[in-house]
């Protein structure tokens, strides 16, 4: 549980800096070759990972629904959401939103058994903490 929670850390530190790195790589260069770019960069560093991992299973991967072969997809959508939202919301406003649609649409996920996941009862304190961090972003929007 420590280790995964630290990795949750991580995640989230590294998506919020990458998204003002790649934000700032579009302003120079445009943001489909950015997101182009940061996609190659992912697959050749991830090519390389894998040479050491050796955690490759073919006969797995014939099994799995080929339906979940589009989150290379979304990657994309990702990469190229999250630079248009903070190069015109700001980092932080943009992050805040961006933690919301992911608690939301995670919850939904395990509230309705979605893509293999197992099914969650609702829980009223779930919906209040959503409601708390949304409070939260209209605070921190806050101006005097």
């Amino acid at each position: 549980m420590l280790i995964s929670s630290i990795m949750a850390i991580i995640s989230g530190l590294l998506m919020s800096v990458q998204g003002v790195f790649n934000t700032r790589v579009t302003e120079k260069a445009g943001v489909w070759f950015t997101t182009s770019i940061v996609q190659g960069v992912a697959l050749v560093t991830c090519l390389l990972v894998l040479l050491f991992a050796k955690d490759a299973n073919v006969e797995g991967l014939k099994a799995v629904n080929k339906f979940y072969l589009l989150g290379g997809v979304m990657g994309a959508g990702i990469t190229y959401t999250v630079i248009m939202a903070m190069s015109k919301l700001g980092p932080s406003y943009a992050i805040m939103l961006i933690l919301i649609a992911q608690m939301i649409t995670g919850y939904c996920i395990e509230f309705f058994g979605l893509f293999g996941t197992p099914k969650v009862g609702f829980v009223w304190t779930k919906l209040m903490a959503v409601g708390i961090m949304i409070g939260g972003i209209v605070l921190f929007q806050w101006k005097k």
